[in-house]
């Protein structure tokens, strides 16, 4: 059986890794290790997702843990819920963007910090592991209900200038997971026009799977978009924290090249900030935010990890090629699918320019896109690249290693979950991008 048990949350196939005696024992050993007094949980729309949820209230609860039920939530919303409560933790039962045989659980500390394995989560996968029982206890703790979807609406609301905000028809893609659920009480307020695609709630995802980072999941996102009048779409992954663009012609955007954008809403109130990004980052990420007056600060792969280095140094903004975008709310940080969507439309509006306008200087950009290689053992194929590369270019070993010269980069990092290894690549032409793409490729896989 695979270990549900993973670097940022839990997640696997239901009743098979993923089950609810998993899911009660999970708050078990939480209450166990943390002595927590107050926690939120919430659910994303998969048909396994309400007995998980139930069945970690109950752990929680026989553990002396008072817990406020959301029901039925974006991620984002979770992570707002926890920030703005000041409780000690929080549980989000979702696979976010797998298909609908998976299911999990994130979880987070005061504040939303996020717990992954080195933060607390191998504790917890650790006291599981004993198979100890735990005490039996004569009562269990409180239990609330809470609607929290209009204050949600109201804080992402205060994170803009909705008076700014560029009033265009747009396409947003749901895909039947949780973004239309929590964007319906948005764009109402708003009076924005939109064309809704698979909004309703479903955990089966009759339609595409919740991953608008697959190229298949877009297509019907991107047909509306190009065949009607939309100034642009959007895509939200299963559990609505990430967000995925397309212009007015259809055409994928990068989320590198989103970062450098919406650099901009944040260094307007807060100049010279730093602002992160991934290894996997295009150049003109960093030479954006340079040319905006902020400091490019490059970052290893992952929310714990972003959300980490942006406490760490104060940053107001960062992103991720993967569609996470982060945001400061205080001393707390939070990646949110319809904030982004928010914030693009406020920059647009602000700029006068269209989504296609705000690309041009991007059209000289050659990437590669990431290519994954299965490997074994990876380890071995990272140390023969390595060694290929010794004394060429800059290294960076933030994450894996990132070699830069003035004509070309790559980064290859080892996946967390399975033997692969992932490449990407720019260069300076087209033909510079596939030599440098090639030339690491054949080192991997030879």
């Amino acid at each position: 059986m695979a270990d549900p048990f993973h670097a940022y949350d839990i997640r696997g196939i239901v009743d098979e890794s993923v089950t609810e005696e998993l899911a009660y024992r999970v708050g078990r050993a939480y209450c166990r290790l943390f002595t927590p007094i107050r926690v939120i949980v919430a659910r994303d729309m998969r048909p396994s997702s309400h007995p998980l949820s139930e069945a970690l209230i109950s752990g929680l609860r026989l553990g002396g843990c008072a817990v406020v039920d959301l029901g039925l939530a974006s991620t984002d919303m979770l992570y707002l819920a926890v920030i703005t409560s000041g409780v000690d933790g929080g549980f989000m039962v979702t696979a976010s963007h797998n298909p609908a045989a998976y299911n999990g659980i994130k979880v987070v500390g005061r504040r939303a910090v996020p717990m992954g394995l080195g933060s607390g989560l191998e504790r917890i996968e650790a006291l599981m592991a004993t198979s100890r029982p735990f005490p039996t206890v004569p009562f269990q703790a409180a239990l609330e209900g809470r609607d929290f979807l209009e204050e949600y609406a109201d804080l992402l609301l205060g994170m803009v200038d909705t008076g700014a905000l560029a009033r265009v028809p747009l396409v947003i893609d749901a895909g039947n997971g949780m973004g239309g659920y929590v964007s319906t009480p948005i764009l109402q307020r708003l009076g924005l026009a939109s064309t809704n695609l698979f909004f309703e709630p479903d955990g089966t995802f009759p339609n595409h799977e919740a991953n608008p980072l697959v190229a298949e999941n877009r297509r019907a996102l991107e047909a509306e978009v190009a065949g009607g009048n939309a100034a642009f779409g959007v895509g939200f992954d299963g559990d609505a924290d990430r967000a995925f663009f397309v212009d007015g012609r259809g055409r994928f955007v990068n989320g590198d090249f989103m970062v450098g954008f919406l650099a901009e809403t944040a260094l307007a109130s807060s100049p010279g900030a730093p602002i992160t990004f991934c290894v996997r980052s295009s150049r003109f990420t960093a030479d954006r935010i340079r040319a905006l007056g902020g400091v490019p600060h490059m970052v290893k792969v992952g929310h714990a990890f972003a959300k980490r280095t942006m406490a760490e140094i104060g940053a107001p903004f960062g992103g991720e090629i993967s569609g996470h975008y982060y945001y400061r709310m205080g001393d707390a940080w939070f990646d949110s699918g319809p904030l982004t969507l928010l914030r693009l439309l406020e920059l647009m509006g602000r700029r006068e320019e269209t989504l296609e306008t705000l690309l041009e200087p991007t059209r000289e950009t050659f990437l590669s896109g990431e290519i994954n290689s299965t490997v074994e053992p990876p380890e071995a194929v990272m140390a023969k690249v390595e060694q290929a590369y010794t004394g060429i270019g800059e290294r960076i070993t933030i994450d894996g290693l990132r070699i830069e010269t003035g004509d070309w980069w790559f980064s290859v990092r080892l996946s967390n979950t399975e033997p692969l290894v992932r490449l990407n690549c720019e260069g300076r032409t087209p033909e510079i991008m596939a030599n440098i793409r090639d030339e690491v490729l054949q080192l991997i896989r030879s």
